[in-house]
């Protein structure tokens, strides 16, 4: 596979906290890129150790904050999610933590999606000078058409995955599926979490991304249902093993998909959809895009990289901790404080 060059130029660490094993779809990304930058020699295990620091969403703001406090020079560039509350129903508390940190600290602003930068600042995100759109990519050592199964019209496999069991992963047109499909041509499963029991879809449960992707490479055609996502890691690795796609004309899925699968609306056209992609299976397999880590991680790169020479020349100075700044921290710390309480509150009520 092709690689960029070695570089020593600057040292990059994303401070986040890496899960092994299945889990959603920015832990898995933010590995995979996490693996480039090491390749390519410019990450750093220790983030008292590097010049840049990639933080994603709403996750680890203290230790940034920290970080920032002690390393007042270091550059912060915000990788951004979301609107969050779009695909999880709650109050709007978690963007706006993530829009008001973004505005006191990150020097840079990262976007999955033009879908997701037109919905935040819709939500009121304030606009950057130095922003990039960069989608995700997957592990391209396991997430590849290698040994992709044969496809067989006469039973054409389906699958979706989903990690977190909430209505806006697609659970209304899974249960619609799992109740009108024709199960004597189609056979479909569905990987992850769910919060209905399927009567005809085969259910598997989350597993590592070796096996997911061993999985995937055996299936027809991926179908995601899901709203609001801003760039579904599920839909790139499906698409990266081979899959033609059938995607809810919704979120970034149109940007991701693009030729190489259809969109839908709901219930009313998910059948021809479906049928379509059936019956033009070659067609659309060939017009699959491509998702790789070596350009998705040069575009990060050259990104960073700009900012970095644009600080060294003086040209721009990375944002400082002033004492109004540190006011404004702790009023977000508080905002941290009541979704905590919120989320604990919500798990309670559940049980």
């Amino acid at each position: 596979m092709r690689r960029i060059k070695k570089h020593n130029d600057f040292k990059i660490h994303i401070l986040f906290k890496f899960i092994e094993g299945p889990y959603g779809g920015g832990n898995q990304f933010l590995k995979a890129l996490r693996d480039y930058f090491n390749e390519i020699g410019i990450y750093s295990e220790k983030p008292e150790e590097a010049d840049i620091i990639l933080f994603n969403s709403h996750h680890c703001l203290s230790e940034v904050f920290r970080l920032k406090k002690r390393y007042s020079d270091k550059i912060l560039i915000h990788r951004i999610d979301g609107p969050v509350f779009l695909y999880t129903k709650k109050i709007k508390i978690t963007d706006k933590i993530i829009y008001d940190f973004n505005k006191l600290f990150a020097d840079a602003n990262i976007f999955q999606s033009k879908w997701s930068r037109k919905k935040n600042y819709e939500e009121g995100m304030k606009k950057s000078n130095r922003e990039a759109i960069i989608m995700n990519a997957p592990n391209p050592h396991l997430f590849n058409n290698k040994n992709k199964s044969r496809f067989n019209a006469k039973k054409i496999k389906i699958i979706a995955t989903a990690w977190a069991p909430i209505e806006s992963k697609g659970f209304d047109i899974y249960q619609y599926l799992d109740e009108n499909l024709d199960f004597s041509k189609y056979e479909m499963i569905f990987v992850g979490e769910s919060p209905i029991k399927f009567k005809n879809i085969k259910w598997i449960k989350p597993v590592p991304s070796k096996k997911l992707a061993e999985i995937l490479k055996q299936q027809d055609i991926y179908l995601t249902a899901s709203k609001n996502d801003p760039c579904s890691n599920s839909l790139i690795e499906a698409l990266s093993c081979g899959l033609p796609a059938i995607v809810r004309n919704d979120g970034g899925h149109p940007e991701l998909v693009k030729k190489g699968g259809v969109l839908f609306e709901g219930e009313k056209d998910i059948f021809a959809k479906i049928e379509k992609v059936s019956q033009n299976y070659i067609y659309y397999t060939s017009k699959i895009p491509k998702y790789s880590i070596n350009e998705v991680g040069e575009s990060y790169y050259a990104f960073i990289k700009k900012i970095y020479n644009d600080k060294k020349d003086k040209k721009y100075s990375p944002k400082q901790i002033t004492f109004f700044r540190e006011c404004n921290f702790y009023k977000i710390k508080i905002m941290i404080l009541i979704r905590t309480a919120l989320s604990k509150i919500e798990r309670l009520i559940k049980k």
